[in-house]
């Protein structure tokens, strides 16, 4: 059992923004707080400090409960605390909205719905939506599972971009059994933010939306050596890897599963030691 606290928009709930939840959270919180937050937008920008670990943020689903924000330099939600879960919430960044579908001068800014910056953290059936960087996958580990992310829907882009320093870096992106679609625009797989990105996607549906070539080196030309990216057993239009750039790596085996496998972000065994109710 653990305490729960109701967010709502009535007029007679003792909390009606998700901050104002979070801030009631005693710091240095040890034990697992149930925010429950109820149908309805939250036009606010909720950031969960790194003294306030523990916190289960509860949605009434994803179609039903969303916060929104529309900010070029901050997320619209942001986490610097350890072991934070959210589920059933779309986190959207309204910045650059709405979009003229054929005006390229257009000048679109980073606008992130959500920044992770923590350790231990899951996200389950939420949205995140933007049209410019909206998912800030920073530092740690992080699980997401029955999630949606949108990001520029009528321009061209880049669905990854990973910031691996060092060959002992372990990070890594990994998309396993996904659908990677997309409306008008083309998008590459990844580029590389730093000399050793590394990004595996297997299994997963990609639509005719992906470039031939896939993948970049960016900055890093001439040191693709250095750089994994692999694609393994995928299927759709856009899975054929005939045109793909030539310093892609292949892995198979216990190479690949390594990565695919959750002991890959979870050898500690943290996942199973989440609250139960996630998982219903």
């Amino acid at each position: 059992p653990f305490k729960t606290i109701i967010v709502s928009q009535s007029s007679n709930a003792s909390f009606k923004t998700i901050q104002s939840a979070i801030d009631f959270v005693p710091s240095e919180n040890s034990q697992w707080i149930h925010i429950q937050i109820s149908s309805g937008v939250y036009r606010e920008q909720v950031v969960i400090p790194i003294n306030k670990p523990c916190i289960f943020l509860q949605g009434a689903g994803r179609n039903s409960t969303s916060i929104e924000w529309g900010d070029h330099g901050n997320a619209t939600f942001y986490t610097k605390a350890n072991n934070t879960i959210a589920k059933g919430i779309t986190f959207t960044n309204t910045l650059n909205k709405p979009i003229i579908l054929e005006d390229t001068s257009t000048t679109i800014t980073q606008a992130k719905a959500a920044r992770i910056h923590a350790d231990k953290c899951v996200f389950f059936d939420c949205a995140f939506l933007g049209v410019q960087d909206t998912l800030y996958d920073d530092d740690g580990r992080h699980y997401y599972r029955n999630c949606y992310i949108q990001d520029g829907p009528e321009r061209d882009g880049v669905i990854t971009a990973h910031k691996r320093q060092t060959p002992n870096d372990t990070s890594g992106f990994v998309f396993k059994n996904c659908n990677i679609t997309g409306a008008k625009g083309k998008t590459m797989l990844g580029r590389s933010l730093r000399p050793y990105a590394r990004v595996i996607i297997a299994y997963s549906f990609l639509s005719n939306v992906v470039t031939p070539e896939g993948w970049s080196a960016r900055t890093f030309v001439g040191h693709e050596g250095n750089i994994t990216f692999v694609e393994e057993g995928n299927r759709g239009p856009g899975a054929n890897k005939s045109k793909r750039v030539k310093w892609m790596k292949h892995l198979s085996g216990l190479a690949l599963d390594q990565f695919l496998n959750i002991s890959y972000i979870d050898e500690e065994g943290w996942i199973a030691e989440l609250p139960p109710k996630i998982f219903i």
